[in-house]
């Protein structure tokens, strides 16, 4: 059975990433710009198939870690053109960050499925919204880090991270007892997204709102 939820979790992971790249980078008519922000959101609803895993060498190394080579690929410094426009509407290596991001949570915090939740939301759901709202709706800009930055946008990423990460861990089963966590650590990695450059905040904001919501619950 646990060999079943493996093979299962895999699945999963593959078909629906597989699935939202066909849609997103060569069916979808909308820009490529929010096709890649598109991408970017919805990955991140496979915290929802973490549980499928009971085994983190799996989960990291077989479910995650492949994409950090198909996200290089895919990539505008690959030597190899798949035809994907959607990853050049960004950061270059920003999708392949974010594979990492996925990879290195599954591996530490494998036996903390809330923990991994948070930083991928944060990742995910936080700063595509931060992206699109910011694009969209920018008006004041924050050039803390000279890169494209607004107080819309972050503002948007804090408000959607912490509204989504509230509701998955209810889910979850997984609230905890101090509700003002979950502000504390969305604020930190609204912090960190401000003043991350070049695609990093993919990698960055992943691992240091995982990292302090582990600190705040356990340490």
């Amino acid at each position: 059975m646990m060999f079943t939820g493996n093979i299962l979790g895999i699945i999963v992971v593959y078909l629906y990433v597989g699935l939202l790249l066909l849609i997103f980078d060569f069916v979808s008519k909308k820009d490529h710009f929010t096709n890649r922000k598109s991408i970017h959101i919805l990955v991140g609803n496979i915290i929802f198939v973490v549980p499928l895993f009971d085994n983190r060498w799996v989960m990291g190394l077989l479910a995650a870690a492949p994409f950090i080579v198909i996200t290089y690929m895919m990539s505008p410094i690959s030597f190899i053109d798949t035809g994907s426009k959607t990853s050049y509407s960004g950061h270059g290596l920003g999708l392949v960050y974010y594979s990492i991001s996925w990879t290195l949570l599954a591996l530490i915090f494998f036996d903390h499925p809330e923990v991994i939740a948070v930083g991928i939301i944060c990742m995910s759901y936080g700063d595509g919204a931060a992206s699109l709202v910011g694009k969209r709706f920018g008006d004041h800009s924050l050039n803390i880090a000279r890169d494209d930055k607004s107080i819309e946008g972050s503002a948007s990423m804090f408000l959607v991270s912490a509204s989504v990460i509230t509701l998955v861990l209810h889910i979850f089963n997984s609230l905890p007892e101090n509700l003002l966590f979950i502000p504390l650590v969305v604020g930190i990695a609204t912090a960190v997204e401000i003043f991350s450059v070049r695609g990093l905040d993919n990698l960055s904001v992943a691992m240091i709102s995982s990292i302090s919501y582990y600190i705040l619950l356990y340490l």
